[in-house]
């Protein structure tokens, strides 16, 4: 199931489905221990002798923003029950709090007892085992903890402060489906404390007159003692949960607002989806720089693994996006993670866990007896030339200093050493999809613009020797892929240079990095045959639209691949297709081109604003993890290499008005 809504401050992060219920709840790392793995946290309504848990069948959805804010917007109406609730959530932007506005309305024409129960189904670190729960009458509020993680939950109502009503208990275990069962009569049991498989419930109670409202708010304080747990507490009590809403609301605002954008020539949806994606991004990157590509735990359900790690190619692109955007800061932490991650050979890794150590992998070390490095290549390109990328923006020549050579120049003569001396290509390495070794063009691709980036930083340093040394290498290896990775037949370029010397001609939208990494301009014959035996191939032939990874593409495939169907549509190859019409196009007529495209994602995404990885070619629904991290950050760089475009052009593409300014105007 698809994550809706997704807030956090780099610290806790917090991940909802489709019904408006929490499913994942990650502290102290954005992506890593995730407390709820899954678990939905319930919430049930009791209304005169009726009972129901948000997500059956009679509950209506409606799950957003507050524009330009992570304030997440939750509305679910019951019309059996005659009652609507609506949720104002946050995770407050400086201390690791959730907080809840809570309104309901009586829907209906006669009085109602209404009893509202909130359920927390905590699985500390990942596991079940060992947890307590337990009422603190000191604070009258419900803990959960287990070794150095604290969660403390207390609510307000009027102005008493405090849970009047709860119940803790057994979960998971001797048939035991969980204390949130106790609520379905409306009563709790007060049973205080509870070890090992554990969850707690509260209840509100509040009789409304017809049309009457009921607000409260409820929190949750997140620490590693309780001391910290009970200093959250007291500062939600003294500064009131209304107050941490509204401030971190106004502080989101402030945030997204930032960099003044014009966005002539855009339709609205594809603006406000820019501004979406800059927040959806901020969520998902830690404090200390790691950029995880996706919050969803259901993933896991199949493939007994997640998305919530680092990939070093997945957050140079999204630093890059970043940095384009006009936030230094989040992509400066980034490429620190980098430099105090990268091997002392020069590479980096398959993929990174939020701390810094090495996630997991299936890229063996070992290829028919023979030592291997499992690495996708690419990633250490890509680190590179995001740096690059980010220094001509900003010139923060005091911050590059302490990476210049631990990251640029160890990378560089990494990659310089990485070559096969037949071809001047790459070794082989594994595809940015994970599935194949071999010689690829999106690796050599990422390759080339890493040594150049490379050579440019040490041309800017005033090594000559050096800079000349990885712009050879570049150029030569430029030479090569012309030469032996372009199929002069098929006239376009090959995913793959095999091992045993042939090609594979798969259609691939990566093959969009020989111009999204400008390794050749976007107006070379070999580059337009190349993209446009893409489009036509890889584009779904349905009403839903949009272009599949590559040719034949089973994964998670919800029909059989066809030429009618290559696979699922993804987000991202859409938006590689749009940065290539923006490259080549000359004038306003042809910068048009792209707009489609973007629009086209802006009509996929899910009401909130969230970008799924895939789409269903048949219904339009999200397919595999949601949000992911990389689709939002491609967006961010398509909006930005078009209006990037149109300042150099010149001319609305729209309204056909001279454009006196640059995109970004500080005013």
């Amino acid at each position: 199931m698809p994550r809706e809504i997704q807030i956090g401050n780099g610290s806790v992060l917090l991940a909802y489905d489709r019904r408006g219920l929490i499913r994942d709840f990650y502290f102290p790392n954005a992506g890593m221990e995730n407390h709820a793995q899954g678990h939905p946290f319930r919430v049930g309504v009791y209304a005169n002798g009726l009972f129901s848990w948000v997500g059956d069948e009679s509950w209506l959805p409606r799950l957003d923003y507050e524009d330009d804010t992570l304030v997440a917007l939750i509305a679910l109406t019951n019309h059996r029950l005659g009652v609507e609730l609506t949720f104002r959530d946050v995770v407050d932007f400086h201390e690791n709090l959730f907080v809840r506005e809570i309104r309901a309305r009586n829907l209906s024409g006669s009085p109602i007892e209404l009893r509202l129960f909130f359920h927390h189904d905590f699985h500390i670190y990942g596991s079940e085992i060992g947890d307590t729960a337990c009422f603190k009458p000191e604070v009258s509020g419900l803990l959960h903890y287990k070794g150095c993680r604290y969660f403390l939950i207390n609510a307000e109502h009027g102005r008493e402060t405090g849970i009047l009503r709860y119940a803790t208990g057994t979960k998971e275990a001797k048939g035991l489906m969980g204390t949130w069962v106790d609520a379905e009569d409306g009563e709790l049991s007060g049973n205080p404390i509870a070890q090992g498989a554990v969850d707690s419930v509260f209840a509100m109670h509040a009789p409304l007159e017809p049309g009457g409202e009921f607000a409260s708010h409820y929190w949750i304080a997140c620490a590693e003692d309780w001391k910290g747990a009970y200093r959250l507490n007291s500062l939600v009590k003294e500064r009131s949960p209304g107050y941490i809403i509204k401030r971190t609301a106004d502080y989101w605002r402030l945030w997204c607002g930032k960099e003044k954008i014009n966005f002539d020539g855009l339709p609205e949806s594809v603006a406000r989806l820019y501004r979406r994606s800059l927040l959806i991004l901020r969520t998902n990157i830690n404090d200390n720089g790691a950029t995880i590509a996706a919050a969803d735990s259901d993933i896991q359900h199949y493939y007994k693994d997640t998305y919530t790690y680092t990939w070093p190619r997945d957050g140079a692109l999204v630093a890059h996006s970043l940095g384009m955007a006009g936030y230094p800061i989040p992509a400066r932490n980034f490429f620190t993670f980098c430099a105090n991650v990268i091997s002392r050979s020069g590479y980096f890794l398959h993929k990174y866990n939020c701390n810094g150590s090495a996630a997991s992998s299936w890229h063996p070390w070992v290829i028919n007896g023979q030592p291997s490095l499992p690495i996708q290549e690419d990633e250490t390109g890509l680190v590179v030339w995001a740096l690059w990328e980010h220094f001509k923006i900003y010139r923060d020549i005091e911050f590059i200093k302490p990476f210049y050579r631990r990251l640029v120049k160890a990378a560089a003569d990494f990659m310089c050493s990485f070559v096969d001396p037949e071809t001047g290509l790459p070794m082989p390495s594994y595809d940015l999809w994970e599935e194949r070794l071999g010689v690829h063009t999106f690796t050599t691709s990422a390759v080339i613009a890493g040594l150049k980036a490379a050579a440019n930083f040490t041309e800017a340093f005033g090594e000559a020797e050096l800079s000349s040394k990885y712009r050879f290498v570049a150029d030569k290896m430029t030479a090569a892929l012309a030469k032996f990775m372009y199929d002069t037949e098929k006239k376009h370029f090959a995913r793959t240079l095999l091992r045993d010397g042939t090609l594979d001609n798969t259609l691939d939208i990566s093959l969009s990095s020989l111009v999204v990494f400008d390794v050749l301009p976007a107006t070379d014959e070999r580059v337009i045959s190349t993209m446009e035996a893409m489009k036509n191939t890889l584009w779904c032939q349905t009403e839903i639209g949009g272009m599949a990874r590559y040719e034949h593409d089973t994964y998670q495939a919800v029909v059989p691949p066809s030429r009618e169907v290559p696979g699922n549509p993804w987000i991202k190859s859409a938006l590689w297709y749009a940065q290539y019409l923006i490259a080549r196009a000359a004038d306003t007529e042809e910068l048009k081109a792209a707009i489609p495209f973007m629009e086209w994602v802006a009509s996929r995404v899910l009401p909130s604003g969230v970008i799924p990885e895939q789409i269903n070619p048949v219904t339009g629904e999200p397919v595999s993890v949601s949000p992911l991290t990389w689709s939002h950050a491609e967006f961010v760089i398509t909006v930005q290499k078009y209006l990037d475009k149109l300042g150099t052009i010149g001319v609305c593409p729209m309204c056909h008005r001279p454009i006196f300014f640059k995109h970004r105007m500080n005013t």
